[in-house]
Protein backbone atom coordinates (compact mmCIF):
# COMPACT_ATOMS: atom_id res chain seq x y z
CA UNK A 1 0.00 0.00 0.00
CA UNK A 2 1.14 3.05 -1.14
CA UNK A 3 0.33 6.10 0.96
CA UNK A 4 1.53 9.99 0.24
CA UNK A 5 0.73 13.76 1.25
CA UNK A 6 1.81 16.43 -0.55
CA UNK A 7 1.12 20.47 -0.36
CA UNK A 8 0.16 21.26 -3.86
CA UNK A 9 -0.06 24.67 -3.44
CA UNK A 10 -3.59 25.36 -5.71
CA UNK A 11 -4.62 22.68 -7.69
CA UNK A 12 -6.33 24.78 -10.21
CA UNK A 13 -3.09 25.74 -11.35
CA UNK A 14 -1.59 22.65 -10.71
CA UNK A 15 -3.65 19.80 -11.74
CA UNK A 16 -1.97 18.68 -14.79
CA UNK A 17 1.05 18.54 -12.67
CA UNK A 18 -0.40 16.75 -10.26
CA UNK A 19 -2.18 14.10 -12.74
CA UNK A 20 0.98 13.58 -14.12
CA UNK A 21 2.65 12.75 -10.61
CA UNK A 22 -0.49 10.04 -10.00
CA UNK A 23 0.21 8.54 -13.34
CA UNK A 24 3.98 7.96 -12.67
CA UNK A 25 4.15 7.44 -8.73
CA UNK A 26 0.73 5.51 -8.48
CA UNK A 27 -0.33 6.41 -4.74
CA UNK A 28 -3.08 4.12 -3.09
CA UNK A 29 -4.28 6.90 -0.72
CA UNK A 30 -2.89 10.74 -0.59
CA UNK A 31 -3.87 14.02 1.01
CA UNK A 32 -3.61 16.97 -0.38
CA UNK A 33 -2.90 20.51 1.51
CA UNK A 34 -3.32 23.96 -0.21
CA UNK A 35 -6.66 23.35 -2.62
CA UNK A 36 -7.20 27.01 -2.86
CA UNK A 37 -10.60 25.50 -4.55
CA UNK A 38 -14.59 25.58 -3.95
CA UNK A 39 -16.24 22.27 -4.46
CA UNK A 40 -17.66 23.62 -7.53
CA UNK A 41 -13.85 23.99 -9.07
CA UNK A 42 -12.67 21.00 -7.74
CA UNK A 43 -11.66 18.41 -10.59
CA UNK A 44 -14.25 15.20 -9.23
CA UNK A 45 -14.02 13.59 -12.88
CA UNK A 46 -10.45 14.41 -13.92
CA UNK A 47 -9.67 12.51 -10.97
CA UNK A 48 -11.83 9.80 -11.68
CA UNK A 49 -10.35 8.90 -14.97
CA UNK A 50 -6.81 8.69 -13.35
CA UNK A 51 -9.11 6.08 -11.06
CA UNK A 52 -9.33 7.66 -7.83
CA UNK A 53 -12.31 8.70 -5.63
CA UNK A 54 -11.72 11.91 -3.97
CA UNK A 55 -13.25 13.35 -0.96
CA UNK A 56 -12.45 17.33 0.33
CA UNK A 57 -12.81 20.07 2.73
CA UNK A 58 -12.59 22.92 0.25
CA UNK A 59 -11.91 26.68 0.77
CA UNK A 60 -12.29 29.60 -1.40
CA UNK A 61 -9.00 30.78 -2.60
CA UNK A 62 -7.61 29.84 0.75
CA UNK A 63 -6.64 26.60 2.59
CA UNK A 64 -8.36 22.94 1.61
CA UNK A 65 -7.79 19.20 2.25
CA UNK A 66 -8.51 16.15 0.28
CA UNK A 67 -8.02 12.91 0.65
CA UNK A 68 -7.79 10.60 -2.89
CA UNK A 69 -7.95 6.65 -2.80
CA UNK A 70 -8.32 4.07 -5.44
CA UNK A 71 -10.72 2.89 -2.65
CA UNK A 72 -13.54 4.50 -1.80
CA UNK A 73 -13.44 6.40 1.94
CA UNK A 74 -15.98 6.74 4.76
CA UNK A 75 -15.34 10.57 6.03
CA UNK A 76 -15.21 10.81 9.16
CA UNK A 77 -14.14 14.63 10.24
CA UNK A 78 -14.08 17.55 8.17
CA UNK A 79 -12.60 20.19 9.86
CA UNK A 80 -10.71 20.39 12.95
CA UNK A 81 -13.70 20.99 16.13
CA UNK A 82 -13.89 23.88 17.61
CA UNK A 83 -10.92 25.39 15.36
CA UNK A 84 -13.64 26.96 12.31
CA UNK A 85 -11.91 30.51 11.97
CA UNK A 86 -8.60 29.11 10.47
CA UNK A 87 -10.23 27.67 7.58
CA UNK A 88 -10.80 24.23 6.09
CA UNK A 89 -7.59 22.48 7.27
CA UNK A 90 -8.06 18.93 8.03
CA UNK A 91 -10.15 15.89 6.81
CA UNK A 92 -10.05 12.21 8.29
CA UNK A 93 -11.47 9.23 6.91
CA UNK A 94 -11.27 5.36 7.00
CA UNK A 95 -9.60 3.70 4.06
CA UNK A 96 -10.03 0.39 3.16
CA UNK A 97 -7.00 -1.65 2.03
CA UNK A 98 -8.30 -5.42 0.32
CA UNK A 99 -8.86 -7.69 3.34
CA UNK A 100 -6.42 -6.06 5.64
CA UNK A 101 -7.34 -3.22 8.31
CA UNK A 102 -7.16 -0.55 6.22
CA UNK A 103 -6.39 2.88 8.19
CA UNK A 104 -7.25 6.11 9.85
CA UNK A 105 -5.60 8.61 7.67
CA UNK A 106 -6.00 12.25 8.21
CA UNK A 107 -3.96 14.81 6.64
CA UNK A 108 -3.99 18.46 7.58
CA UNK A 109 -2.72 21.72 6.88
CA UNK A 110 -1.70 23.40 10.19
CA UNK A 111 -1.80 27.49 9.90
CA UNK A 112 1.53 29.16 9.36
CA UNK A 113 1.54 31.72 12.15
CA UNK A 114 3.11 34.22 9.82
CA UNK A 115 5.73 35.50 12.57
CA UNK A 116 6.28 35.08 16.32
CA UNK A 117 5.21 38.35 16.87
CA UNK A 118 1.88 38.18 14.95
CA UNK A 119 -1.89 37.33 16.29
CA UNK A 120 -1.57 34.18 13.75
CA UNK A 121 1.44 32.95 15.90
CA UNK A 122 -1.22 32.25 19.13
CA UNK A 123 -3.84 31.19 16.98
CA UNK A 124 -1.27 28.28 15.12
CA UNK A 125 -0.20 27.11 19.09
CA UNK A 126 -4.18 26.55 19.38
CA UNK A 127 -4.74 24.60 16.33
CA UNK A 128 -2.07 22.21 16.95
CA UNK A 129 -3.12 22.25 20.81
CA UNK A 130 -7.09 21.62 19.03
CA UNK A 131 -5.64 18.89 17.25
CA UNK A 132 -3.57 16.34 19.91
CA UNK A 133 -7.39 17.16 21.87
CA UNK A 134 -9.33 15.59 18.75
CA UNK A 135 -6.79 12.23 18.43
CA UNK A 136 -7.58 12.03 22.05
CA UNK A 137 -11.40 12.62 21.78
CA UNK A 138 -11.81 10.56 18.13
CA UNK A 139 -8.68 8.18 17.70
CA UNK A 140 -6.99 5.11 19.16
CA UNK A 141 -3.04 4.60 18.90
CA UNK A 142 -3.59 0.93 19.04
CA UNK A 143 -5.15 1.28 15.78
CA UNK A 144 -3.66 1.88 12.02
CA UNK A 145 -3.31 5.36 11.80
CA UNK A 146 -1.71 8.14 9.64
CA UNK A 147 -2.06 11.65 10.27
CA UNK A 148 -0.25 13.22 7.03
CA UNK A 149 0.06 17.03 6.10
CA UNK A 150 1.73 20.68 6.04
CA UNK A 151 2.98 20.81 9.25
CA UNK A 152 4.66 24.04 8.96
CA UNK A 153 7.32 23.62 11.83
CA UNK A 154 10.58 21.73 11.78
CA UNK A 155 11.39 19.12 14.44
CA UNK A 156 14.65 19.25 14.93
CA UNK A 157 17.54 21.47 14.37
CA UNK A 158 18.60 19.30 11.20
CA UNK A 159 14.92 19.58 9.83
CA UNK A 160 16.09 23.14 8.42
CA UNK A 161 18.86 24.45 6.62
CA UNK A 162 19.01 27.38 9.05
CA UNK A 163 18.54 26.36 12.93
CA UNK A 164 17.19 29.78 14.61
CA UNK A 165 14.46 29.30 17.43
CA UNK A 166 13.75 32.58 17.76
CA UNK A 167 12.00 32.17 13.94
CA UNK A 168 8.77 30.83 13.18
CA UNK A 169 8.74 27.14 12.38
CA UNK A 170 11.87 26.89 14.85
CA UNK A 171 10.10 27.93 18.54
CA UNK A 172 9.86 25.36 21.19
CA UNK A 173 6.41 26.17 21.35
CA UNK A 174 6.02 24.63 18.20
CA UNK A 175 8.17 21.63 18.59
CA UNK A 176 6.55 21.08 21.73
CA UNK A 177 2.95 20.67 20.50
CA UNK A 178 4.26 18.58 17.95
CA UNK A 179 5.86 16.40 20.70
CA UNK A 180 2.46 16.28 22.14
CA UNK A 181 1.95 14.38 18.98
CA UNK A 182 4.61 11.72 19.42
CA UNK A 183 3.45 11.62 23.14
CA UNK A 184 -0.18 10.56 21.38
CA UNK A 185 1.68 7.34 20.01
CA UNK A 186 2.54 8.86 16.48
CA UNK A 187 6.02 8.70 14.72
CA UNK A 188 7.66 10.10 11.83
CA UNK A 189 7.76 7.39 9.30
CA UNK A 190 10.99 9.69 7.49
CA UNK A 191 12.26 9.20 10.46
CA UNK A 192 11.84 6.05 11.41
CA UNK A 193 14.29 4.84 8.31
CA UNK A 194 16.39 7.89 8.05
CA UNK A 195 17.39 8.98 11.51
CA UNK A 196 20.07 11.28 11.11
CA UNK A 197 19.65 12.40 7.32
CA UNK A 198 19.04 16.09 6.45
CA UNK A 199 16.50 16.75 4.06
CA UNK A 200 13.88 19.30 3.02
CA UNK A 201 10.48 19.17 1.72
CA UNK A 202 9.95 22.89 0.92
CA UNK A 203 12.16 25.43 -1.11
CA UNK A 204 11.39 29.19 -1.62
CA UNK A 205 10.92 29.72 -5.04
CA UNK A 206 13.08 32.61 -5.01
CA UNK A 207 16.85 32.57 -5.27
CA UNK A 208 17.65 29.29 -6.59
CA UNK A 209 16.74 27.85 -3.04
CA UNK A 210 16.00 24.61 -4.62
CA UNK A 211 19.07 24.08 -5.85
CA UNK A 212 21.29 25.95 -3.22
CA UNK A 213 19.58 23.23 -0.93
CA UNK A 214 18.23 26.16 1.35
CA UNK A 215 15.00 24.34 2.66
CA UNK A 216 12.89 23.17 5.33
CA UNK A 217 11.36 19.73 6.54
CA UNK A 218 7.84 20.71 7.26
CA UNK A 219 5.81 17.35 5.38
CA UNK A 220 5.23 14.79 7.37
CA UNK A 221 3.78 11.39 7.43
CA UNK A 222 3.04 10.13 11.66
CA UNK A 223 1.72 6.47 12.16
CA UNK A 224 1.13 4.96 15.10
CA UNK A 225 2.98 1.28 15.55
CA UNK A 226 1.03 -0.85 13.79
CA UNK A 227 1.90 1.79 10.70
CA UNK A 228 5.34 1.42 11.27
CA UNK A 229 5.61 -1.63 12.17
CA UNK A 230 4.31 -2.42 8.06
CA UNK A 231 7.12 0.82 6.64
CA UNK A 232 9.16 -1.01 3.89
CA UNK A 233 10.10 2.43 2.68
CA UNK A 234 9.94 6.42 2.65
CA UNK A 235 11.15 9.25 0.35
CA UNK A 236 10.47 12.67 -0.11
CA UNK A 237 9.77 13.00 -3.85
CA UNK A 238 12.39 15.95 -4.92
CA UNK A 239 12.07 14.61 -8.56
CA UNK A 240 8.60 16.13 -8.55
CA UNK A 241 9.73 19.64 -7.22
CA UNK A 242 11.50 20.30 -10.58
CA UNK A 243 9.66 20.91 -13.96
CA UNK A 244 7.68 18.07 -16.09
CA UNK A 245 6.81 18.95 -19.57
CA UNK A 246 7.05 22.44 -19.31
CA UNK A 247 4.53 22.12 -15.84
CA UNK A 248 5.62 24.15 -12.81
CA UNK A 249 5.83 22.14 -9.62
CA UNK A 250 4.45 23.15 -6.38
CA UNK A 251 6.92 25.06 -3.71
CA UNK A 252 6.74 21.24 -1.56
CA UNK A 253 7.61 17.91 -2.95
CA UNK A 254 5.64 15.29 -2.22
CA UNK A 255 6.18 12.15 0.51
CA UNK A 256 5.98 8.49 0.08
CA UNK A 257 6.00 5.61 2.02
CA UNK A 258 5.49 1.99 0.91
CA UNK A 259 3.54 -0.12 3.93
CA UNK A 260 3.33 -3.84 3.67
Amino acid sequence: MRIATWNINGLRSRLDFVRHWLRDRKPDVVGFQELKATEDQFPFDEFEAEGYHAAIHPQKAWNGVAILSKNPVEVTQLGLPDEDEPGARLIAARCPNGDGPGLHFITIYVPNGKTVEHDDFPMKLRWLGSLRRYLDSAHDPSEPTVLCGDFNLCPEPVDSFKEDPTRIFHTPEERQRYRSLEQWGLRDLFRAQHPETQAFSWWDYRGGAFHRKLGLRIDFLLGTPSVIERLESVEIDREYRKKKDGLTPSDHAPVIADLR
